[in-house]
């Protein structure tokens, strides 16, 4: 196994980095690609130095898979010029994921419409994943009409510099600003850029997403993503009106035994699920679980996971596994 990580000096590419030696994935030759200015660099992976190395090296190696983490135009410039090469490309910037000619993959909802022309794959945007990994498997059951999101999102999804700018207003540091206004002790409703509708890019993210991977453009949603002085992990507040009638048990007891979601729900001893509980974890976690009662067939769900571990870095390493396992890869 030849893999390639692309962007691996980043934030995520750290992680990818983790997650694949926990996960024990199995590469034999490990290419690791960065900018020009950290080639040469070494990282370490299983107790060994790798040199960086430049993207153009990466493509002449002909990886089996490779990751790409290092932004939209990169994935852009160079994603077609691996798969040409016969490389499966899992890509987590949000350069494919509305193509119509690429599949857009949460493992645990719909890794089975992968086929072995599925050369690009894109990896959902963090606060989707999240919140489909709780709410698809209800779907499949009731059926939802209607989708109200509130999301509180750590700094850590816009990157290092948004972290060293909350530690620097933290300590009373004039330095760079990443966010128009002080982030520290504060919230923005503001996640990535406005668009002509009023929405930002992250919130019509969760929308377009959202109907493309439950393939269900009839569910209506609407969207406010907010950043939060934390971190590490992502929050979000979901309101689900269903087709159908449900009891809140049942609820329950779908994920309980949903894989990858993690049921912490028990107001009586105060647990809940927080980002401090999720950090470093590669599950999703779901809590303050009640009805609506404001409109029928409703219900409120509180999820919460580390957005560069399921979010990002843990769901592309998910994908690799399904094609090692399908034995996609080869054919």
């Amino acid at each position: 196994m030849k893999l390639a990580i692309v962007g691996v000096t980043g934030m995520v590419g750290n992680v990818i980095l983790r997650v694949l030696e926990e996960k024990k994935f199995p590469v034999s030759t490990l290419l690791p690609v960065a900018s020009k200015k950290s080639i040469g660099k070494e990282i370490n992976f299983k107790n060994i130095n790798y040199q960086v190395i430049d993207i153009k090296d990466a493509v002449y190696q002909k990886p089996d898979i490779a990751i790409f983490s290092a932004g939209s135009q990169i994935s852009i410039d160079w994603a077609e010029k691996f798969a040409n090469n016969g490389c499966f490309v899992i890509d987590n910037s949000s350069a494919w994921r509305m193509d119509e000619t690429k599949k857009l993959i949460i493992p645990e909802i719909n890794a089975n419409i992968l086929t072995v022309n599925d050369k690009i794959i894109a990896n959902p945007n963090c606060s989707t994943i999240q919140m489909l990994m709780a709410i698809a498997p209800l779907h499949r059951k009731y059926k939802i009409k209607r989708l109200v999101i509130s999301t509180y999102q750590s700094v850590s999804g816009t990157g290092m510099k948004a972290i060293q700018q909350l530690e620097d207003e933290a300590n009373g540091i004039i330095s760079e600003k990443v966010y128009p206004h002080q982030i520290y002790q504060n919230c923005l409703p503001h996640c990535d850029v406005f668009t002509e509708n009023g929405y930002t890019k992250e919130e019509m993210k969760l929308i377009n997403e959202t109907h493309k991977i439950l393939n269900d453009e009839t569910i209506r949603i609407t969207a406010t993503a907010v950043r939060v002085p934390v971190t590490g992990g992502h929050s979000e507040s979901v309101n689900i009106e269903f087709e159908n009638k449900f009891e809140i048990e049942d609820i329950k007891n779908i994920l309980s035994k949903t894989d990858g979601v993690v049921l912490k729900d028990d107001i009586k001893n105060n647990i809940y699920p927080m980002p401090i509980d999720a950090k470093c974890k590669n599950e999703v976690f779901v809590g303050r679980i009640r009805r609506d009662f404001s409109n029928p067939n409703s219900l409120n769900l509180w999820i919460v996971a580390d957005n560069l571990r399921k979010g990002a870095a843990t769901n592309t390493i998910q994908i690799a596994e399904y094609l090692i396992k399908t034995n996609l890869i080869g054919k």
